[in-house]
């Protein structure tokens, strides 16, 4: 098979040929259609994380077939669709500390895997094991409310899809990014309102529609971040989900309100199954840009770039 190796911490990614994996006991062979591009590749290739070997097959939001089953594995059937993410489990860490989704074949574990209903593509389904995921629950889990004014900060990979999620949950939704550019498509996923982060004050403009019950940062912007917290309205919060190694400029007198800013990531496949059938349900779709696994590299530059609109997905 074709895959798409790290040979070593920091090397750039290398196609080559593989054997097909052979699925132990209690594993199966899947039969990739769709892996998700996604910027936790960049733990994987920089080693951020400890028990990361090389070489590395990279790729956590897996669409595939069930190819094989192993002698102990119940439940499932040859020919099922199924999506794995980034819990690969027990301790195992898709794409990390196992080989990922960035080749035509891959093992998985049955207890880290989540039926894909026919109605959702697979390159529409891949980015949910982990972006749609994310941010589905960080709204779940948010103080937000329906009928609240729920603001989310960057209308990207991880936004797009947080927008539809919160319109669809009734609240007022409210999508900041810079310039206009993606003012039309964001009233298009849903969004009530837009703010311009470029030409408007975002902390004033949130007031003046009474205050946000939760800020959802998607977008790794200290400045846009820090900004949005004097949008807050009392008890309100702002959550992040996308990191980067820029300091928030805020100060304790901000955080008076009852304010608070928090992190989230979700826990597992027990997320993922509610997040698929929440988007099946509500007609969530991903805006996908779909290339082959030979241009792996090139899918993964446009994502660190933001130049995908707004999910890049291989197609093995």
């Amino acid at each position: 098979m074709k895959a798409i190796q790290i040979p070593r911490r920091r090397g750039a990614f290398e196609l080559v040929e593989l054997p097909v994996p052979t699925p132990s006991a209690d594993q199966v062979l899947l039969k990739v259609e769709a892996c998700g591009v996604c910027h936790g590749e960049v733990v994987a290739i920089e080693g951020f994380m400890p028990g990361i070997t090389y070489p590395r097959v990279p790729g956590h939001e897996i669409i595939g077939i069930i190819d094989k089953l192993g002698a102990n594995v119940t439940g499932w059937r040859v020919g099922e669709r199924v999506g794995v993410g980034w819990s690969g489990g027990g301790e195992k860490v898709t794409g990390l500390s196992v080989d990922g989704g960035y080749a035509e074949y891959t093992l998985a574990s049955p207890v880290a895997m989540v039926r894909i209903p026919d109605g959702i593509a697979p390159v529409d389904a891949a980015p949910l094991m982990c972006a749609g995921v994310t941010t589905f629950t960080a709204l779940k889990h948010s103080k937000a409310r329906m009928g609240d004014v729920v603001a989310i900060q960057g209308v990207g990979g991880l936004g797009h899809l947080a927008v539809q999620y919160a319109s669809r949950a009734g609240f007022r939704t409210v999508a900041i990014s810079r310039g206009r550019g993606k003012e039309a498509l964001a009233r298009e996923l849903g969004a009530h309102a837009y703010i311009d982060a470029d030409s408007q004050d975002i902390a004033k403009e949130l007031q003046a529609l009474g205050g946000a019950r939760v800020v959802l940062a998607t977008a790794p912007n200290a400045k846009a971040i820090s900004a949005a917290i004097g949008g807050l309205a009392r008890d309100g919060e702002v959550v992040i989900v996308a990191g980067s190694g820029e300091k928030l400029d805020l100060t304790p007198m901000q955080l008076l309100g009852r304010h608070a800013v928090r992190g989230w990531v979700c826990d597992g496949p027990h997320d993922i199954d509610e997040a698929v059938a929440y988007s099946a349900l509500t007609g969530v779709r991903t805006r996908v840009e779909a290339f082959p696994l030979a241009r792996a590299t090139e899918a993964y530059e446009h994502m660190l770039k933001a130049a995908v609109r707004f999910r890049a997905v291989l197609t093995p």
